[in-house]
């Protein structure tokens, strides 16, 4: 009979885990089918590209956000081709790895099976659909969270594999962005030091498959900076402190109002009251267990790691993130208000949170796309992208430019497309919409991944001069003849009119709405 029951339970979480898998691959196609933002929608596009052809971060063009994630699309273009629907898949990818890791995660923690699976669902539709792209900040958090899974899931079981998987992950995540991995790292210090000294559940070999965790991918990503040649000191120079100079500066202007700090991430703090209820009774109980003492050293982890979170989302000031952690926050609250609470009406609460907030940011970022501020957009009037390249079939085009006739900016593009098909010299290509390089096999990087007040230094930070001389070393070392900035106001960026006004040599052509062309042939740099 026993056996019967959890054979029953097997089968129930393989039909639970083939439906979790489709729904999350399936709804990030769909919804990173609906519209783009360039500046975010395209940011790994040709730098993925530029890699496949032998062009590096760091050596080959100034980065200031995570390589792996670049490397990754790499991999996809290189498997499947350099095509939407490679670059859309690989978010969804990782949008079904944090479905299924939240899945096994809730289950392995006691809940029940159906339960899991909802708070799934809702993990599924709030994590990657609202970009449905591959983006710096999605991995990053991501990877921080699958590491947080990974830490608790250790300290319960005592499997070793766990502590590997924590500083895997964690690595992983500081190298798609910096934040808010070092955050994790510092909380996940204390957490070991308190198991150490607490629980005194910790053992020798913890610590070696938790040191070799993060020591194999260092010497991974140590092995692919040797042998393509990427200097260290450019790694650390534009990865490690010049952002951490620009972090310096948020720091000085973090917005703490009630409307940043409580009215945005309401759904998050009532979510957690179970969870807090929770662990104030643990805390008070006397005489706990070792299962009680771990239960508690996770809920007060789960806690710190929502505390790091919302710090991170007030830091980097982007649109809202994060909302995919209120499922996750909901069903450790569900299982630990069952657990300890006891009151059916806590679970109740739980679960009205859970369904009111799903849909609600599910209507919000998904389905109106307020994530890549396509709020007022009409998508009925997207159009086919494939009309500007076969490569972007599937893309209905639609951006916050042009909403009212997105076919006018498609017309655009296509111009500019054949303009610079037809200029065989050297050329470098500036612009948002970061997949002119692949469409056109331009082997030439631009000499930065992407091109913001925060990509390049002002001429304030003590960094300018060391990124203006890797910008102008990279343009003499291609023998480039002209830049080509496609979009409104790239070429208006005080970096480029400084540019332009220290060279007199430089002449400037502006050949349509979106098309300048800066002929730089004449220069000696």
């Amino acid at each position: 009979m026993y056996f019967n029951y959890n054979l029953t339970k097997q089968k129930k979480n393989i039909i639970y885990l083939i439906i979790l898998g489709i729904f999350s691959l399936s709804i990030n196609q769909h919804y990173g089918n609906r519209g783009v933002f360039p500046i975010d929608s395209f940011l790994i596009f040709d730098a993925a590209y530029n890699i496949t052809l032998g062009n590096h971060p760091f050596k080959d063009y100034w980065l200031i956000t995570g390589p792996f994630v670049d490397y990754v699309q790499a991999l996809f273009f290189l498997v499947f081709g350099v095509n939407w629907f490679s670059y859309t898949f690989h978010a969804s990818i990782f949008n079904m790895l944090l479905c299924l890791s939240s899945f096994y995660f809730f289950s392995r923690l006691g809940l029940n099976q159906l339960n899991a699976f909802l708070y799934s669902l809702g993990v599924a539709i709030l994590a990657y659909p609202s970009i449905g792209t591959p983006f710096i900040d999605h991995h990053s958090v991501i990877l921080s969270l699958l590491s947080v899974y990974s830490i608790i899931l250790g300290i319960l079981f005592k499997n070793n594999i766990f502590w590997f998987l924590t500083s895997l992950f964690l690595v992983l995540s500081f190298f798609s962005k910096q934040i808010p991995s070092v955050y994790f790292l510092v909380l996940f210090f204390f957490t070991i030091s308190f198991c150490f000294f607490y629980l005194k559940n910790l053992n020798k070999k913890n610590f070696i498959f938790l040191l070799s965790g993060a020591l194999i991918p260092l010497l991974l990503i140590y092995c692919v900076f040797l042998i393509n040649e990427i200097p260290i000191k450019s790694f650390l120079n534009q990865y490690i402190l010049y952002p951490y100079s620009l972090g310096e500066e948020r720091m000085d202007v973090l917005a703490l109002d009630f409307k940043n700090l409580i009215g945005q991430f309401k759904f998050i703090y009532l979510a957690s009251i179970p969870l807090v209820v929770s662990t104030f009774i643990l805390i008070l109980k006397k005489d706990k267990n070792l299962i009680q003492k771990e239960e508690l050293v996770i809920s007060l982890l789960f806690l710190g790691s929502i505390a790091v979170i919302l710090y991170y989302q007030l830091l980097t000031k982007n649109q809202v993130l994060i909302f995919f952690f209120i499922p996750i926050l909901a069903g450790l609250s569900h299982l630990y208000a069952q657990k300890y609470i006891k009151k059916k009406y806590f679970v109740h609460f739980v679960l009205i949170i859970f369904i009111v907030s799903t849909l609600k940011y599910h209507l919000r970022f998904n389905q109106n796309k307020k994530f890549m501020d396509l709020m007022s957009a009409d998508i009925s009037l997207a159009v086919d992208a494939g009309q500007l390249d076969s490569r972007l079939s599937g893309l209905k085009w639609i951006t916050p430019h042009y909403l009212k006739n997105p076919q006018n900016e498609i017309n655009f593009l296509i111009s500019v497309k054949n303009i610079l098909s037809e200029t065989k010299e050297r050329k470098m290509i500036i612009t948002d919409y970061q997949f002119f390089s692949s469409l056109l096999k331009n082997k030439f990087a631009s000499p930065n991944k992407w091109y913001d007040n925060r990509s390049i230094p002002d001429k304030k930070n003590k960094y300018y001069n060391m990124h203006k001389n890797f910008f102008l070393s990279k343009i003499k070392e291609k023998k480039i003849e002209y830049l080509f900035f496609i979009g409104k106001h790239k070429h208006k960026m005080s970096f480029f009119k400084e540019f332009i006004n220290e060279n007199e040599c430089v002449a400037s052509e502006q050949i349509d709405e979106l098309l300048v062309k800066f002929d730089i042939s004449k220069c000696k740099f």
